[in-house]
This record gives structure tokens, sequence and C-alpha cells, in this order.
């Protein structure tokens, strides 16, 4: 009788697993298989024959000689450092501004966590237009205060364009990570805050002997998601820039996108493809390491 219910319980599992595993099987593990043989062949996406190439697509992603991926791995390195260390300095600050006010917190919490809900595709257009040399936000206020002299490109110029596109990154994404550190604030036990007073610590070493040790779970989740999310930008660019002007806001995301669907090049994009995931996993490691040895000196 035990064998029976036993047998049932496993049959019923194996049904209601079914539709996520075929899923996740049809739409990730497939794909993953896939993309993997395309990146040694030289299929352009369209064809159905497939030349076998091997290490080809790989030795001319690496070759010193192609400075355009070499360029686009050291922007997608800058973005994804800057869009980490941005993101989570401006989220704690936010984060800690909104925990002590006392009046109209949910409304300052719904105003940073909005831009959150918006589409990379639709901030771009909304900063694109803000960086307008012409009719733009940024010009118009130079101008208005006397500075014409610091009027400028912004997304022209290859100088300001990435800096201008990690700005937008940033503001974007920003308040998803002051929602996490809001929670962890409010993790803070009281009673610590309380002997901190009594032992007569000044704001500032509240903090940094109380407060941000125990934001640490906190801080090694929001660094790892940043630093995800800035190496995989792909609308802003898109829309701001095209990768543009010449290859000077090309990441790795748009690289893949603009050889493998532009050039129809598939082969050489999915070899790219893969060599960002390496990428990722690699740097996600050894900052997951280092974040993981700091909670537990914490």
């Amino acid at each position: 009788m035990k064998t029976k219910k036993k047998m049932r319980f496993d049959y019923w599992t194996v049904i209601f697993i079914a539709p996520a595993l075929i899923f996740y099987l049809l739409f990730l593990i497939i794909p993953a298989v896939s993309s993997t043989y395309y990146s040694f062949t030289s299929w352009n996406g369209l064809d159905k024959a497939m030349n076998f190439v091997g290490l080809a697509n790989y030795k001319e992603l690496l070759n010193p000689s192609n400075t355009r991926f070499i360029g686009a791995m050291i922007r997608t390195f800058i973005v994804a450092i800057a869009v980490a260390l941005g993101s989570n300095i401006i989220a704690l600050i936010l984060a800690i501004l909104v925990d002590r006010i006392k009046i109209c917190k949910g409304f300052f919490r719904s105003a940073f966590y909005i831009p959150v809900l918006i589409s990379g595709i639709v901030s771009g257009f909304i900063w694109k237009i803000m960086y307008n040399t012409n009719f733009g936000v940024f010009n118009h206020i130079l101008s208005a205060i006397g500075l014409d002299q610091l009027k400028n490109d912004w997304l022209g110029n290859p100088r300001t364009a990435l800096a201008s596109v990690i700005l937008t990154v940033l503001w974007q994404g920003v308040g998803y990570y002051m929602i996490i550190y809001l929670a962890g604030l409010q993790s803070v036990p009281e009673e610590l805050m309380e002997a901190a007073e009594m032992d007569g610590a000044t704001s500032w070493k509240k903090f940094w002997r109380v407060t941000f040790p125990m934001l640490a779970g906190s801080i090694t989740i929001n660094m790892t998601l940043a630093l995800i999310n800035g190496m995989k930008v792909f609308d802003q660019i898109s829309v701001m820039t095209s990768g543009g002007p010449g290859f000077s806001t090309e990441t790795m995301t748009y690289y893949i996108f603009k050889v493998a669907f532009g050039e129809s090049r598939q082969g050489l994009g999915t070899a790219a493809s893969i060599i960002l995931f390496i990428f990722i996993l690699v740097f996600n490691q050894i900052q997951s390491k280092a974040l993981r040895s700091r909670e537990v000196e914490m």
C-alpha cells in the first residue's frame, strides 16, 4: 500500500514539474548547447550550411590586432565597475536618507523606485533628448547660468558618450538597489544603536561600526546584481548611441548584436557571447568570494 502511494506521489510530481522542465530545456539548455556548437562554425544565421571552423572564431576575437573586440571588452569592464560602484554608493546614501526622513517616506521610496519600472529603451530615449546638443536640458542649464563654454555634444563626443550612457544606467537602476538597502537597514537591531549612543558614538561611528557591518549581506547581493547588469547593458546603448561615435560606446553585448545580426556572422557572434558568459562568470566569482570573505570579517 505504501509503495503504491509513493509511486502515485512520484507520478504526480513528474507531471507538475514537466511543464517547467520542458520550458527550461527548450528556451535555455538547448539554445545554450546550440550556441556553443555555432561558435565553432562560420554560420551566417540564414543558410542551412554550417561550416565547422574549430577555434577560428575565438582566435579572431582574442587576436590583439582585433582592437574593436578588445575595446568592447575593456568598455564592458569599465561600465560594469562604474555601475556596480556608482549604483551601490548612491543607493546606500538614498536608503539612509529615506530611512531617516520623518514625513512622506512612502512618497520618496516610490519616487526613487519609479525609474526601475521604465524600460531601458524608454529611459534611453528620455536621456537622449536631455543630452541633445540643440534643445537638451543639460546644455540649456549651462547656457542659462552663463557656462556656454561647457556646452557639449554629450553623445556625439567620444570623450563623454560612454559616461553619458553610464549615468543613464545609474539613474534607472539605483532605486532597485535602494530598496534592498532599506530592507537591510530595517533589520539593524535597535539595541545595538542604543548601546552605541550610550557609549558616546557619533553618527558617523554608529554608521561605520554598527550599520555598515550589518549591511554586509545586502552589499553582497547588490554588488553582484549590479556587476552582472552592468555587463549586460544593451538597450540604452542601442537607443542613445548605436555603439558610436565610432566604437566608443560599443560593449560586448552590443558587439554581439552588431556582428551576429548586422553583419550576418552568427558563428562569430555566438563565440563572443560565450566569451562574455565566461567574462561574467569569472568576475562574479571573484567579487562574490571577496565580498563573502568580507562578510565573515564583519
